[in-house]
């Protein structure tokens, strides 16, 4: 039978599950029933996709990387390897919280490093960058550069993933794509 994707054959894929064309499942992967996989994402070794979670189109999961049930990641979002998502804000074992679950949505073009944490219920901006073992909080402002634990906002970054300099007049110029930022009084940044 033609899938569209594919999948390694020690990877493990639910019945009840959406995958995308040219979408990669790699080894030791556990795809769980209810969820939608977009078209071209890639999924390292070792990734479990919960019930329910949504990803979009060219998401690319690094190895090690749970994705739990109330998390949607939109188009073009990166998953840095071993990073974590919860789910519950105060789990205990000996107590069934599976109602309580809060959403956690990864806006289009985010990056998450490696060993960062999103703790449930907060969401992450368009084409933000979440440094390598970051501890996410609160929301995320789009193109927001956050790092340490707490997660702390120290920047800005661009679509092409480079850090931003605001001049005098709160314009920057991304040295990759040569692509006008402004930065408003009000503290949001956007693409001109």
């Amino acid at each position: 039978m033609e899938t569209g994707y594919f999948a390694h054959e020690s990877a493990v894929i639910d019945q009840g599950c959406r995958i995308g064309k040219g979408t990669k499942i790699w080894h030791f992967s556990h795809i769980m029933p209810g969820c939608v996989i977009g078209d071209n994402c890639n999924l390292g070794q070792n990734v479990v996709i919960s019930p329910d979670v949504v990803l979009g189109r060219n998401v690319k999961v690094q190895n090690n990387v749970s994705i739990y049930t109330g998390v949607i990641c939109e188009d073009d979002v990166f998953l840095g390897p071993s990073m974590v998502f919860t789910n519950v804000i105060n789990p205990r074992s000996h107590i069934l919280r599976k109602d309580q679950y809060q959403a956690t949505r990864v806006r289009r073009g985010a990056s998450i490093g490696a060993n960062a944490t999103i703790v449930c219920g907060n969401e992450i901006g368009e084409f933000s960058f979440i440094g390598a073992g970051s501890v996410v909080t609160k929301d995320v402002p789009a193109y927001a550069l956050i790092v340490g634990n707490p997660g702390r906002h120290v920047g800005w970054m661009s679509e092409f993933g480079h850090r931003l300099h605001f001049d005098e007049k709160g314009m920057a110029i991304c040295p990759e794509s040569h692509e006008k930022y402004e930065l408003s009084k009000e503290g949001k940044v956007s693409k001109l």
